[in-house]
């Protein structure tokens, strides 16, 4: 721009000074946006991407999804550090969450977020909260399990009668947050056994729990260690889909009851746009979407459970007793999985 009238500077410099003061759209514009927020996603893009959409239609904030696995964006949320662009970090698991809530990168919650959410689905710093429940469990082949005794406990799988008959998923989050909690309460040398004994096995690697249910459903392997809700969308899908699922016995670790949940991250340039999310995510609507699409457990009271889901109360007793802020050593989870060669 070239400037012909001299007189002209002075109000020249005072638009300048009114467009960079603090309020001013142009301002507002260098610390952050506030019509789009950017969400770091663990969650899977075809479970949760109308959920996103229908977000941006009812507020008009617009979200740019960075989809990945839940761990990877873990770590590189803790590279990143302050200089991450994203605002709100949502998670498959718990122990991604105290991972990155260790390290000091999200902010505290404002209380009415999670006001209603039971204790058991919220961490106790109010950094992050959950926005779903679910549970691992034991999916089987009926007819290619015929003939051995289903395992009491998930250390069972390390009898011979199981040799090359089970699927796992070692790069998964849920998979990784159940050996967390395989960690504290029976030790490292004791999961490290168990992780190495897997191995030994012959136990059959999937990239992720859907591949290991189709696996079974293909008569690939007799049994496959997952999460609850996989299950019942390929059921939905097709009611004679042969394959099934239980619990171990009451108190086993293999029937870890983890969640997804979600947190601001201390950087976020839009905050106010990342609580609306949050906001969002634990509202009836989406809470009944979670349950009747997802197959997992609400967290808030007003939402009555997908039939098809145990009842909560057999979930918790099916469970171990773990706090979910035990879960957020992830690091050293990998790195166990990593010494045992399962990554």
């Amino acid at each position: 721009m070239r400037i012909t009238n001299k007189a002209s500077i002075p109000a020249l410099l005072l638009i300048l000074a009114a467009l960079s003061a603090p309020g001013s759209l142009f301002a507002m514009g260098a610390r952050e946006q506030p019509d789009s927020i950017t969400l770091y996603s663990g969650r899977g893009e075809s479970l949760v991407e109308p959920l996103v959409r229908q977000f941006e239609t009812e507020t008009g904030i617009t979200v740019n999804v960075r989809y990945a696995g839940t761990s990877e964006l873990a770590v590189l949320l803790q590279e990143e550090g302050s200089r991450s662009p994203a605002d709100i970090f949502w998670a498959q698991d718990a122990g991604a969450l105290g991972a990155v809530a260790r390290r000091g990168l999200l902010r505290e919650l404002p209380a009415d977020i999670a006001e209603g959410v039971p204790s058991i689905y919220r961490n106790r710093t109010g950094e992050w909260v959950a926005t779903s429940g679910r549970a691992r469990v034991l999916a089987y082949h009926p007819a290619r399990a015929e003939g051995i005794p289903f395992p009491e406990s998930v250390f069972d799988l390390l009898r011979p009668e199981y040799r090359g008959m089970v699927g796992w998923a070692p790069t998964n989050g849920s998979f990784q947050s159940f050996i967390t909690a395989m960690r504290v309460e029976h030790g490292e040398e004791e999961t490290l056994r168990w992780v190495e004994g897997m191995i030994a096995n012959d136990a059959q690697s999937y990239r992720n729990n859907t591949a290991i249910v189709e696996a079974l459903g293909a008569q690939e392997i007799a049994l496959g260690i997952t999460n609850n809700y996989y299950l019942l969308r390929f059921l939905h899908n097709d009611e004679a889909f042969p394959v099934r699922q239980r619990f171990f016995r009451d108190g086993d670790t293999g029937n870890l009851v983890n969640v997804a949940g979600a947190g601001i991250l201390e950087s976020a340039r839009n905050a106010s746009g990342a609580e609306q999310f949050l906001r969002w995510l634990l509202s009836e609507e989406a809470q009944q979407f979670f349950t009747a699409h997802v197959y997992e457990y609400p967290v808030i009271g007003s939402v009555e459970q997908n039939p098809q889901l145990e009842s909560f109360e057999g979930l918790l007793e099916a469970s171990p007793q773990l706090d979910l802020d035990e879960l957020e050593d992830l690091e050293g989870t990998l790195n166990l999985l990593r010494r045992a060669g399962a990554l």
